[in-house]
Parts: structure tokens; sequence; C-alpha cells
């Protein structure tokens, strides 16, 4: 059981809202309140319940890189030179400085992480390679591919409203 103990127990409208929320995390009180059927300050409480225990961690604006100047997304996989806590955390002091990191996963198998990087073009994905991370003494290999499409990146996650409140049998 030691895998569940962070797991919330959610009920069938904590599901609801946060669905919805997904969705839309701009709805109003009153507007989240009306799809989901609950008084506006039911729905505050339970909304407010979830921010504190961290299940909601924060809401934010979804910016499309292409129209910003950065439409090379590109997925960069990282081995680290040494395979000790020292140089991991090297490797990840290095990873959260930087801004067109957009995200840092580390993995088993054969490479220890996989970055997701915007770029504004192959030159300036070159110089992030070669300048940034080829140098720093944590990395060994970096191998590099450039994303031809995206065919879903909505970092929705599944809810299903009428699932059980528990996690699943072990």
């Amino acid at each position: 059981m030691a895998k569940w103990e962070n797991v919330v127990h959610l009920d069938r409208m904590d599901r609801k809202i946060l669905s919805f929320l997904q969705e839309d995390g701009r709805l109003t009180n009153n507007e989240l309140a009306d799809r989901v059927n609950l008084s506006p300050s039911q729905c505050s409480r339970r909304r407010q319940k979830l921010e504190e225990q961290g299940i909601i961690r924060g809401y934010r604006a979804l910016l499309d890189h292409e129209r910003l100047g950065l439409p090379l997304i590109n997925v960069i996989s990282v081995t680290l030179a040494t395979h000790n806590r020292e140089n991991a955390r090297h490797f990840a002091d290095l990873v959260v400085r930087l801004p067109q990191v957009l995200e840092a996963h580390a993995l088993t198998g054969d490479m220890d992480y996989i970055l997701k990087v915007v770029t504004p073009n192959l030159k300036s994905l070159s110089s992030f390679v070669n300048d940034v991370l080829l140098p720093h003494k944590s990395v060994q290999h970096v191998k590099t591919s450039v994303v031809l499409e995206t065919l879903k990146d909505n970092g929705i996650l599944p809810i299903e409203i009428d699932a059980a409140a528990g996690p699943p049998n072990e």
C-alpha cells in the first residue's frame, strides 16, 4: 500500500470540480457551482480544500509557443557521466535554471533524463546542446530529437467522475 499513501480520496463532486477546472481554470466560483450543481459556498469550500490538499497546485495561462517565437519542441535524452547523488543534484540544479526546459524527468533504462525543450530555431538548439548541456560536468551523453508534429498536448489528467473513491486493489 505504500505507493498509495499520498493519494487523496475524492468523492464524485470533487472529481467533477477538478474535471471542469482542468478544462477551464478561469471559471468563476458561481459558474463552477452551476456546472456541478452545488451552492456557490459549498463549491468554494470544496475548491479551497482541494487547493489546500495540494491537488490543485495552481492556475496558469496556456501560451502558444509558436506565436511567441519558439516553434521548435525538442526532446533531449541525457546520460550522466557518473551515477551518484551529487552528480544527479548538479544536473538537477542546472536544469531548473534553464527557462527553455519545459519538462525534465528522471528515467529508468538506457538514459537517465529526458528533457522537453523549446527553441526558436535549430541554431539555438545546437547552442543549447553544445554550449550548455555537453560542457556541464555531470553530463556524459546527449541525444536530441526535434518534434515534427504534436498529436496531443492538453495536460489534462484522466479523472473518472464515477470512479471508485479509493485506489485500485493491489
